[in-house]
């Protein structure tokens, strides 16, 4: 008994010891590479506090003159999120049920459908907008197409992660009563499955009207091209009025978000 209980102690021991060289090891990685960056350098980060604080009371008070002016690119952006979560989630469907285990068709096509979705997410939406922007001019409509195929990388994969932790007892018993695997899918997957991807799509819509923002500053459009334009004449005061509008139309859509979360649980 008391051998027993010693190995178990010294077990136990073990993995702690383990658990905080394995512990140690990320911290060091962690302040091997914030030193690395400059993250550490005391002396360069004082040095940028009174230019910061500078650039903030020139920046105040904020200037709303333009303000009616902001209107159209700001319903500019607003549907450049939603036309480009719209385009994510239909793409994003097919390629998660290609990218599962349980429902692709075989591993040439799972591994094909997964090297599709880690390419689309590899690349930033910012480059994906300069790309469209060269090939489709400048407006809405570039931003739309980076933020919707970016999109589906993540969204894509968290489609395929839910569906291949779903409850096998449903999808059984469609099989055994017949369904073709287009009905197992629609009856045995889908249905489990739907709420994952309703949350995954209204937190891609908010994370899409913040990037939106960003896509205007490379000729994509809303209200992010204003800001650029008041940022490159140096007008602060605009500049920091267009943050304030932008930062209470992430307050909007963050609140309707979390009211369609609510409505689809």
């Amino acid at each position: 008994m008391s051998d027993g209980f010693d190995a178990l102690i010294a077990s136990e021991r073990r993995r702690f010891r383990r658990g905080g060289a394995q512990l140690g090891a990320v911290l060091a990685l962690i302040v091997g590479c914030a030193a690395y960056v400059g993250l550490l350098d005391g002396a360069r980060l004082a040095e940028g506090v009174p230019s910061l604080f500078g650039l903030v009371g020139e920046m105040l008070p904020p200037d709303f003159s333009d303000g009616r002016s902001w209107v159209v690119p700001l319903l500019d952006t607003l549907a450049m999120s939603v036309a480009g979560t719209a385009l994510a989630v239909s793409l994003s469907l097919p390629l998660g049920l290609l990218a599962a285990r349980n429902t692709s068709p075989g591993p040439t096509t799972y591994r094909a459908a997964r090297a599709t979705l880690n390419a689309l997410r590899s690349i930033p939406e910012l480059i994906m907008g300069i790309v469209f922007v060269a090939a489709v001019g400048f407006g809405a409509l570039p931003g739309v197409l980076a933020l919707g195929l970016h999109s589906i990388g993540m969204v894509g994969k968290f489609f395929a992660e839910a569906i291949e932790h779903v409850d096998e007892a449903p999808v059984e018993a469609a099989r055994a009563a017949g369904a073709r695997p287009l009905q197992v899918i629609a009856h045995g997957i889908l249905p489990q499955v739907l709420p994952q991807m309703a949350d995954v799509s209204i937190y891609r819509w908010e994370y899409n009207f913040r990037a939106s923002t960003v896509m205007g500053m490379v000729g994509a459009g809303g209200i992010g091209f204003e800001l650029m334009g008041s940022l490159r004449i140096m007008q602060y005061q605009e500049v920091s009025a267009i943050l304030l509008v932008i930062l209470a139309m992430v307050t909007v859509v963050d609140g309707i978000s979390a009211a369609l979360r609510r409505r689809f649980k």
